[in-house]
């Protein structure tokens, strides 16, 4: 899953309304879809389960004070994204991190605090989440993250990104207590579907938009579960590297790839005239 096929166009689908001609930037947002993206994806969302865990009981902050102190960062990086005029690695890969948290705090405080049942999170944000796409698909006639270049894109995106998130954690909490794998089980399971998807994308013909949105689902409970398994006491099954260690370790790897893309330009879109 690196590459997707829907293109921005101005042209009506047949039955419905043209896409309403907008201001467009020259340059896309968002990063190639290359192996850099997944590796960092990966390591974001393990950060996320991590530094939302370590948070919460290290600086005793609580889930409440961790997710208002969390969605104010988050808040303060998107306006600096929003406000940028292309990708910048360092700034998108931040939001990207932090929104991982919140994603994760945003299930917790649900099932933890209000005591919702992970069935009924976890199809709440399916819908929440289906219905962002169908707004998205509605208003700008694809969904394709090859050309987000307007700010109802960009929004979409973002918001889109935030559900991923916040249903990857709930849906992945699912499974693992009824399935009761283990972290290491969980992570080879959730590897292998997003393999699946993968062989469906290239042998079956699986379209790519949808193909990068499961897969990019996925990748949550994934890094969930490989950051569960370093970081938990080895008698809950896993390597007792603790949260502190762990989400360090992971951090350094980012800033290091960030830095490296930030400097090679290896993920960037290459620019499109403006319409």
């Amino acid at each position: 899953m690196t590459y997707e096929t829907s293109e921005t166009s101005a042209v009506p689908v047949t039955g419905g309304p043209a896409a309403p001609v907008r201001h467009r930037l020259s340059w896309n947002k968002v990063p190639e879809i290359t192996v850099y993206f997944w590796i960092i994806k990966v390591l974001c969302t393990t950060v996320g389960e991590t530094a939302a865990d370590l948070l919460n009981e290290k600086a005793g902050l609580g889930l409440t004070g961790v997710s208002v102190l969390m969605s104010a960062l988050l808040a303060v990086v998107l306006v600096v994204q929003f406000r940028t005029r292309a990708y910048r690695a360092g700034v998108y890969w931040l939001a990207v991190a932090l929104i991982s948290v919140v994603g994760t705090l945003i299930s917790d405080n649900l099932t933890d605090n209000m005591g919702v049942p992970l069935e009924t999170s976890t199809t709440v944000f399916a819908i929440v989440l289906a219905v962002v796409f169908a707004v998205w698909y509605r208003r700008e006639r694809t969904l394709s993250i090859h050309s987000i270049d307007t700010t109802g894109r960009e929004s979409f995106y973002w918001l889109a990104v935030l559900f991923t998130f916040a249903l990857g954690t709930a849906a992945g909490d699912l499974v693992s207590e009824r399935m009761d794998l283990g972290y290491w089980l969980s992570a080879v399971l959730f590897a292998l579907a997003i393999a699946a998807v993968a062989v469906a994308h290239f042998t079956l013909g699986l379209d790519a938009v949808w193909s990068f949105w499961i897969a990019y689902i996925l990748t949550r409970p994934l890094g969930a579960s490989i950051g569960d398994y370093l970081s938990q006491p080895t008698g809950d099954g896993g390597l007792g590297l603790g949260t502190v260690i762990t989400s360090a370790l992971f951090l350094g790897v980012i800033l290091g790839l960030v830095m490296y893309l930030g400097v090679t330009r290896k993920d960037v879109t290459e620019p499109e005239r403006a319409a």
